[in-house]
């Protein structure tokens, strides 16, 4: 009986080394020892958006994503990808991708992200959380009617880049300028046509010399155009031209550019200053009479003759007739 006992562990001892010596073989036949490391798992826990800035035809929405690293002790890249998907047609209209590092575990990271978008109807908006190259995490948000949002007031897309100045007439002490208004359009849809008031300042005394009404009309995208005025003002004074752009009853765009009649100068060598006179008339447009081109001129010289010696042969058989009815 005692045989057969110490027979039986034998057998046992021998399976366990067996297989402890299996399990030995087969963790170092495979090469290396393999480490194993806890996964990584992540929630977008909140999404909100606003807008930074609502113009006639375009939004820029600012989302903002908050992710949370819920566990995981790996060392690997993330990045955000938000995209916005149209409510309408489903279609996806823009997406933006950003680059945030690696997270710690517990870490709370929040990614502001904007996207321009036409301000027509509503967007699905998605934030999707990539560990390398596997997505993680996504959040969503959406947002209605954004063709109700009224536009920004400042927002016209006109800008005054620059004024030119030109002498019509000087008469009486007043003269006539012509000024030229550069209006440029920076925005991305054709601008309404808005009141523009231009008035001249003294520029000391600040008195107003003249003032004129007009519209800057419709301008196309990354266009300029002109639009030209006449105002008059008394000689011999510095003025600033005011130009005011109104969208009903708001100034939503300012100009300004300069006239100097009196310029005041430095005197060289001298440590003193005298005003120099300017002779406005000497600036003054003249129109001239247009020349009678030279070809023109001879071809009219040319025809008289051929004209004296038509009328000399009429007369020639007019005499020779009354000669033979009379002889």
């Amino acid at each position: 009986m005692k045989k057969l006992r110490a027979k039986s562990s034998q057998v046992l001892f021998l399976k366990s080394l067996f297989l402890i010596s299996f399990i030995i073989v087969f963790t170092f036949g495979s090469g290396c020892v393999k480490s194993f490391e806890e996964e990584s798992y992540y929630n977008v826990k909140d999404m909100d958006i606003s807008a930074d800035r609502t113009g006639a035809a375009f939004i820029d929405l600012n989302v903002t994503t908050y992710v949370e690293k819920v566990q995981g002790d790996s060392a690997k890249n993330t990045s955000l990808l938000l995209k916005a998907y149209s409510r309408e047609s489903g279609l996806l209209k823009t997406q933006k991708k950003i680059e945030l590092g690696a997270l710690k575990k517990g870490d709370t990271k929040s990614v502001s992200q904007v996207l321009t978008l036409p301000k027509i109807g509503g967007y699905d908006l998605q934030s999707v959380l990539f560990e390398e190259n596997v997505q993680k995490s996504n959040g969503e948000i959406k947002v209605y009617n954004l063709d109700s949002l009224p536009a920004d007031v400042q927002e016209t897309g006109i800008g005054i880049p620059e004024m030119d100045f030109r002498v019509k007439k000087v008469e009486g002490g007043k003269v006539l300028v012509e000024s030229d208004i550069y209006l440029a359009n920076e925005g991305r849809e054709t601008s309404k046509d808005f009141r523009m008031l231009v008035k001249i300042r003294e520029m000391d005394a600040g008195l107003l010399a003249d003032k004129v009404w007009t519209h800057t009309g419709e301008i196309k995208p990354e266009a300029t155009i002109i639009q030209t005025v006449n105002l008059t003002m008394p000689d011999q004074y510095n003025y600033v031209v005011e130009v005011l752009i109104w969208n009903n009853d708001t100034i939503v765009e300012r100009g300004e550019g300069y006239i100097q009649l009196n310029t005041v100068v430095e005197v060289k060598d001298r440590n003193t200053t005298k005003a120099r006179e300017i002779q406005s008339s000497e600036f003054e447009n003249v129109v001239e009479t247009e020349e009678v081109p030279e070809e023109e001129y001879t071809s009219e010289k040319e025809a008289s003759p051929g004209f004296s010696l038509a009328l000399s042969a009429i007369l020639i058989c007019l005499v020779v007739i009354l000669r033979r009815r009379f002889a």
